[in-house]
This record gives C-alpha cells, sequence and structure tokens, in this order.
C-alpha cells in the first residue's frame, strides 16, 4: 500500500496497490467511518488477529495452531520456559509456587488426594483453585494436571475400577477396551483432570516382574490392539483429521500417555527399573511395535522407563527417545519423566543431579516428573541453559511440544474443570460395562478331574448348600490390587465403593441356597459340616496381596498363605473351583490335579459380579490367556514362540472351554 501526501494543502491522494486489511482501515479512517463496528467489520468481524486479545494471537483460537505456538514462545521468558518444562506434586502446588514458576503441570502420585474420600466435586475445586493461580500469570498459560488412571480413575473414591490390563488383553475384544478408555475419560474429567499417564504399553515378557499386570500381553500384536484404549480416552480422529499427531476431540475425553518407553516388560529376571538386554532388532520387534500403534493414533504423550537399554538409562538415551521416537517416528507431542527419574539415574540416588538434568534434557525429555525437587531443578537447568550446555533450541522444542498438546486439547479455551461431569464418577453404566468386562476377561483353565469326572461348570444356582472360603472370596481391595485409592492397594472393603465376588455369589444363587462363608476353613471344618447335610460344591478364592512396581517382584510367583492350604482343606472333601485373583500366571501345578475346576480371574476390580456371572453361566467363558502359564519359576522367561516352549497352559489358552448359560 502507498499512501503519498498531495503537495500542500489538506487533501490527500490514497492509491491502493495491495487491497490489505490496513489499507481498508485507512480509508475509513480518512472518510470518518472509522467506528468500531465497521473498523471490527473490516478487520475480519473480531477486531483482527489477536486484535480482541490485546494483540496476543496465541490467544486467539482461530489462529492455525503453529502461529499460536510460535507467538507464545516468542514472548517467553526462560523462566516461564522452564516452568512449562516442570512437573509437580499436587500438595506442593500452592497458588504462590504454581504463580512464582510459572508452573506448567501438577499430578497427583499414587493415593495424593485433596482429603481421604474426596469427592469430585472437591477434586474440581482443588485443581481449579490451582488453574486459577496458573491463569494469573503474566500470559496465563493454563496448568495441566495429570494422574495415574491405569484401571479406572483408582486414585478416587467411588470411581469405576476396572480390570487390570493382565485381564482386559484375555478379551482380544479393541472394541470393549476403547469403550473402557471414554469411561475412564468421563471419570476422570468428573474430577475436573484431562490428562491421564495410561495406558501402560509395556509388553511384560517375565511374570516376575512386579508391574506384569499392568500390561495387556507378553505377545506385542495383543498389546497393540489393546492400544484401542488411546482412541478411547483421547477421541477418535475424525476421517479427515491428520494421524500421527496429538489429538484430543473435546472437554469429555482426555490426553493420555502412552508408558513406559521402551522395553520396561523385558529386564533380566523381571526386575523391576533394571536392564533390558536386547538387540535393537529385537527391542523393535518385541517393545516397540505398541507404540507404532500409539503415535499414528494421536497419543498426546509418551512417559520414559526407569529401565536401562544394553546398561544405558532409557531417561539418557538420545538414539531412542530423540533420534528414533521424536524423529524417526514422528511423534509431535511431549516426552515425560518418570517419578523422580532424574534422581534415579544415579546410585545413590540424585548425586550429581545436575549431570542428570543435562543428560536428561539432551536425551530430550520434555516435561520432568519432579514431585518436590523442583525449586533446585529450575536453578540447575537455568544455569545449564545460561551456561550454554543446554543450548535454547532443545528447551524451545520442549516447551513447543508441550503448548502444542496444551493448544490441541483446548486448554487455553477451557482450562477449568467442569463440576455438571460429577455424576460421571461411578455411574452404573460404567459400573455396567466394568462388569462386562471382568466376564470377557475372565479365563476357565480346568473344567472336571482327569478320570473322566462330569464338568463342574457352571455351577448349579438352586444348590442346597455351598461353602465358600478363601482370602480373596470377600476383599475389595485384594481383587482390585495396586494402583487402588493408594499407590501399593490396601486390603478391605471399605477402601471404595463395589462388590466383591462373594457377593456375587450371594446375589447369583437361588434365595433358598444356603451360603456358608468362611475365610480359612480348617479340614475339621469341612469334615464336620460336610457331614450330614453335606455342600453340594465349594467356590475357593485364594491369590496375591496388592502390590505395585518393585514392591510386586517375586522370584516365586507363588500362591500367598493359607492359600493353599484352604485349597488342601476343601478341595479334599468337596467338590470345588478354585478362582486366583492375581496379577499375572501363579505356581498352581502343585495342586492343580486335585481341583475340579480353575479359574483365572486375574484382578477384576470393583465388579467382582464379573465372576459369578460366568461361574453360574449367565455367560459363558470367552477369554484367552494372553500370557504363557508357565509350571514352575525355573522356566521363566517363558514365551509363546520359544524354542523351549513347555507350559502348563499355552498362550490363547481357554478359547475352547466355553460354556453356555446355565439352565439349572
Amino acid at each position: 500500500m502507498g499512501v503519498p501526501a498531495a503537495a500542500g494543502g489538506g487533501s490527500y491522494r490514497v492509491i491502493l496497490l495491495v487491497p490489505t486489511t490496513a489499507a481498508v482501515l485507512f480509508l475509513l479512517l480518512l472518510c470518518g467511518c472509522g467506528t468500531p463496528a465497521a473498523m471490527a467489520a473490516a478487520a475480519g468481524g473480531t477486531g483482527g488477529e489477536g486484535e480482541q486479545y490485546g494483540g496476543a494471537r496465541y490467544k486467539d483460537p482461530r489462529q492455525p495452531l503453529n502461529r499460536r505456538i510460535d507467538d507464545l514462545l516468542a514472548r517467553m521468558t526462560l523462566a516461564e520456559k522452564i516452568g512449562q518444562m516442570s512437573q509437580i506434586e499436587r500438595e506442593n502446588a500452592t497458588a504462590d509456587v504454581v504463580r512464582g514458576y510459572f508452573v506448567g503441570s501438577v499430578l497427583s502420585g499414587g493415593g495424593s488426594v485433596p482429603a481421604p474420600n474426596a469427592t469430585a466435586e472437591a477434586w474440581v475445586d482443588m485443581v481449579n483453585g490451582m488453574q486459577r493461580a496458573a491463569m494469573s500469570t503474566r500470559l496465563g498459560i493454563p496448568m495441566l494436571y495429570g494422574i495415574d488412571a491405569v484401571h479406572g480413575h483408582g486414585n478416587v473414591y467411588k470411581a469405576t475400577v476396572f480390570p487390570h490390563n493382565v485381564g482386559l488383553g484375555c478379551t482380544r475384544d479393541p472394541e470393549l477396551v476403547k469403550k473402557i478408555g471414554a469411561a475412564v475419560a468421563l471419570e476422570v474429567r468428573a474430577t475436573g483432570i484431562p490428562y491421564v499417564f495410561a495406558p501402560c504399553v509395556a509388553v511384560c515378557r517375565d511374570p516376575r516382574w512386579g508391574r506384569c499386570y499392568e500390561s495387556f500381553s507378553e505377545d506385542p500384536k495383543v498389546v497393540q490392539q489393546m492400544t484401542s484404549i488411546i482412541p478411547g480416552m483421547q477421541g477418535e480422529i475424525p476421517s479427515n483429521g491428520r494421524r500421527g499427531v496429538p489429538f484430543v476431540a473435546e472437554q469429555r475425553n482426555v490426553a493420555a500417555c502412552s508408558k513406559h518407553y521402551v522395553g520396561d516388560g523385558g529386564t533380566t529376571k523381571g526386575i523391576n527399573e533394571n536392564n533390558t538386554v536386547a538387540t535393537f532388532h529385537d527391542l523393535l520387534a518385541i517393545h516397540m511395535p505398541p507404540y507404532y500403534s500409539a503415535v499414528i493414533q494421536g497419543v498426546s504423550t509418551v512417559m520414559v522407563s526407569f529401565s536401562s537399554w544394553n546398561g544405558v538409562k532409557m531417561h539418557a538415551n538420545h538414539f531412542l527417545v530423540t533420534d528414533f521416537l521424536k524423529n524417526t517416528l514422528r511423534f509431535r507431542g511431549f516426552v515425560i519423566s518418570d517419578w523422580r527419574a532424574f534422581d534415579k539415574m544415579t546410585t545413590p540416588e540424585h548425586t550429581d543431579y545436575i549431570n542428570s538434568i543435562k543428560l536428561g534434557i539432551l536425551a530430550g525429555i520434555d516435561m520432568v516428573m519432579i514431585p518436590y525437587t523442583y525449586t533446585e531443578f529450575v536453578d540447575d537447568l537455568t544455569i545449564l541453559v545460561q551456561n550454554g550446555t543446554i543450548p535454547m533450541t532443545r528447551i524451545d522444542d520442549a516447551v513447543r511440544r508441550i503448548l502444542r498438546v496444551k493448544f490441541t486439547m483446548g486448554l487455553f479455551e477451557n482450562p477449568y474443570g467442569d463440576p455438571s461431569l460429577a455424576g460421571e464418577l461411578g455411574k452404573p453404566e460404567h459400573r455396567e460395562l466394568a462388569r462386562e468386562a471382568v466376564r470377557k476377561s475372565v479365563v476357565l483353565l480346568k473344567n472336571g478331574k482327569d478320570h473322566g469326572e462330569k464338568p463342574l461348570l457352571p455351577l448349579p444356582k438352586n444348590a442346597g448348600r455351598i461353602l465358600v472360603a478363601g482370602s480373596h472370596a470377600h476383599n475389595l481391595g485384594y481383587q482390585c490390587g495396586g494402583w487402588t485409592i493408594t499407590w501399593l492397594g490396601v486390603s478391605g472393603n471399605n477402601l471404595t465403593v463395589g462388590t466383591t465376588i462373594l457377593d456375587g455369589i450371594r446375589h447369583a444363587v437361588d434365595k433358598n441356597t444356603e451360603v456358608v462363608y468362611v475365610e480359612s476353613p480348617n479340614a475339621s471344618f469341612v469334615e464336620e459340616n460336610n457331614n450330614g447335610r453335606s455342600f453340594d460344591y465349594a467356590v475357593v478364592v485364594v491369590g496375591e496381596p496388592p502390590y505395585a512396581e518393585g514392591f510386586g517382584d517375586s522370584l516365586n510367583l507363588t500362591i500367598m498363605e493359607p492359600g493353599p492350604s484352604v485349597i488342601g482343606n476343601v478341595c479334599g472333601s468337596v467338590r470345588c473351583v478354585v478362582v486366583l485373583v492375581s496379577g499375572r500366571p501363579m505356581v498352581v501345578e502343585p495342586f492343580v490335579g486335585d481341583v475340579d475346576a480353575l479359574v483365572a480371574a486375574w484382578l477384576p476390580g470393583t465388579e467382582g459380579e464379573g465372576v459369578s456371572d460366568v461361574l453360574f453361566g449367565d455367560h459363558g467363558f470367552t477369554g484367552k490367556l494372553a500370557r504363557t502359564w508357565f509350571r514352575s519359576v525355573e522356566q521363566l522367561p517363558m514365551n509363546v514362540g520359544d524354542k523351549h516352549y513347555d507350559p502348563l497352559f499355552p498362550f490363547g489358552f481357554g478359547f475352547g472351554l466355553e460354556t453356555q448359560p446355565s439352565t439349572a
């Protein structure tokens, strides 16, 4: 546009060389037509690019994504950038800390809650309070709150707790798992939280690992199928949408996190956070495939594993984090560390912390989970940038990725939790979905003794008298397992709302059937009570105590006492079905020949009636082993396809042992 003044006088000659918005605005000013409404109309109806937002294009949702990111990034100081890279624990996230350190993310660790048995409304109030502090900063960048939701919104009282992944893999039902993802997203959003550290897409190759129940299968193909939970959580990418970039559909969805990248399920002897010894070819063939599926489905974030690959800590592995994940797979979301992972890069922990920060950030970690040492992290990372050890380009890449996720999920436009979603927490439709998942995940391993006796299952509902025994028959905490209310899980029936397996049995049988429940009956009790009016059959429910991570590492994989004794006491006198509640296959060969039926129920969660649904034939058994069931721990690791493969029950077993609904 050229606007030369006339030689003398008060008139102007205007020549429009390019019909730009600025030219139209200038003409309106000359003719006296420059009312606010006319000016706004000339600029596109809303005050021009970012004008109604004080010229801040990043606040304008009409702007292209990359323009918003570029605009905001250009305005940020180093302190604000490092703040975005920091994720601190809820208990430290006061308004002053969030504002003063420009905190980009807050998390709840396992069991970290605003109050015991807190309501959905209390969670929303807490998260929104932190968000108000973030929004009051100079640039008003919203905080991203994250939480573990590995089998439902497990930290939260009254939430629906779904079966752990070890059970869901046995369903071989990606559509069911997608529905579960959507239900979990709604329950998480009901508490004002938009981000979950799920799903775990580990390929567990050794059940001695304490996190094996978080893995869908030992087979990468099954784990890939189950990544359907990601579009369940985040929403389905439209048919005309771009695949392979972060995607969150709406405010009823959450940003997901595939974890733990990569090889966490392949450590030596299944030791948690240990070393995975594998060729690059084996790593690509076994542990990497779920990440191919996750990235193409638009997963927003990827969490790096505590473990090492061939002796190199994953949090310091530039080749796998940057060269492969970011550059080869073209992952465009952000990479997040695990809990205190930079501390754990050295032994003893937190030795030479500034060097751990250098290695981690240069490897490609974008957001760092620093629940407690956030001040030290901020100070040290600032020094590393200012002295040139870490280039600003690396910081900008990290922040760009974090902002991309926040913009994509609509956090700038809708930063606050919605109290109207409170009714989604633990609602009946979600509990019914969980019950369906339980019955589809249960695997029937044996039905009838070897000498040709009639199969015991399905159990008749109109029996006169039945015995229910075992430590896990009436223990909601045991059947939910770890990551339920607390990190390690708890025993008992007061932790949350749900139905035990015993409750399900009582609901299933005829009203005239006497159900005798004794947790640990001795042999004399069974014999005395089996004389005269005898038991028609017994249901013995035993298994593992709850655990999480390294606390679940086990070299023996035996059923907890007094489980084996109860099996011997009961099944020696009464026809019995043993229901095993565990996060992995256990040693069962010593007694499997003595029981009439054996059922793997895994860790079913709060809806125990899903187990009774199949025991009594209301639904048939359809679950198939997603893990090899070994004979003895000396065989481990042993996985389908191995040259020396001699399992008690092979991978995929259970398919041919379907029952039909009972008519009894």
